[in-house]
């Protein structure tokens, strides 16, 4: 017998509480179905387009907005593979922090990766949307889940702007619960991120307190965590020369492009979890990763 949220034998004894199942069931069954446009919106929301740089190509690449959604893949790069994986488990929209269509398409065939990669997901019926400067210059966006990932506290922009009054920064800047030493500190960041190597200038000779961020190609950010009185700047990619001339002034560790930004798919999952639910979210299984360690 069920009794006030409870199920009951002829004695009266519980079995089973029930009422938060029937509840938590009862709203998956009442979620309305979930167009690309709504999604796009709520990303869109999180790191408005004017965010982005200049050069950049974020937003919507391919698709029809009108489509319902059948799942979400969320990923770091597009390519064929992650196409496929779309597929597979039944997702129509491809979620991607790196733009598939950076540069402009003169011609759409098989020739080129990206050109075989957008005409298969147009050929699929398949969406991509790519939230990339903006989702790096946003608050809360790929630098903060990197500061996160460390444990850093009082973070914020390490270079604030204000963009059509949003407010908006490349890089953050915050600190760590305790003084580490700097082959700690390198140790500790590799485990975060999965690192097999870090390139680092020549160990600091004192604690390492504030920490500087800046995921992707971030070493245009050096001087200003210099400026920012950091003791360590992580990023991940940095020109051979700029490693120069910062001995014992700042811990420089940089750990790779992908490995940097590739928890970029768990906010993509958040923001649509929270602003669309009910539509399916998937983070991919496939490694874009290009460059090998060997």
């Amino acid at each position: 017998m069920y009794f006030c949220g409870f199920w009951v034998d002829s004695k009266g004894r519980i079995i089973k509480k029930f009422v938060n199942y029937l509840f938590f069931s009862t709203k998956l069954r009442n979620f309305a179905p979930v167009k690309i446009k709504e999604v796009l919106s709520a990303l869109e929301r999180f790191a408005p387009l004017p965010l982005q740089e200049s050069w950049d190509n974020a937003g919507l690449q391919t698709g029809l907005t009108e489509t319902e959604v059948s799942g979400a893949l969320l990923c770091l790069d597009v390519n064929e593979r992650i196409v496929d994986e779309a597929i597979a488990k039944g997702c129509n929209l491809i979620v991607s922090h790196h733009p598939l269509l950076f540069r402009g398409l003169k011609t759409i065939s098989d020739l080129t990766d990206v050109q075989r990669t957008t005409m298969r997901a147009i050929q699929q019926g398949i969406a991509v949307i790519s939230m990339h400067t903006n989702m790096d210059n946003a608050r809360g966006g790929v630098n903060w889940r990197i500061a996160e990932k460390l444990g850093l506290s009082g973070v914020e922009f390490m270079s604030a702007k204000q963009v059509n009054g949003v407010e908006a920064g490349s890089g953050v800047i915050g600190e760590l619960a305790e003084p580490t030493a700097a082959d700690d500190f390198i140790i500790a960041v590799k485990k975060a991120f999965g690192v097999e190597c870090a390139m680092c200038n020549e160990l600091l000779r004192r604690p390492i307190k504030r920490v500087a961020i800046c995921g992707g190609a971030g070493d245009f950010l050096l001087d200003e965590a210099v400026k920012n009185q950091a003791d360590a700047f992580i990023t991940g990619e940095m020109h051979y020369h700029q490693y120069f001339g910062y001995e014992q002034q700042i811990q420089i560790c940089v750990i790779g492009h992908y490995q940097s930004e590739q928890y970029t798919a768990e906010i993509f999952e958040e923001i649509i979890q929270k602003e669309c639910p009910g539509v399916k979210t998937v983070i991919a299984e496939t490694c874009t990763n290009p460059i090998l360690y060997i």
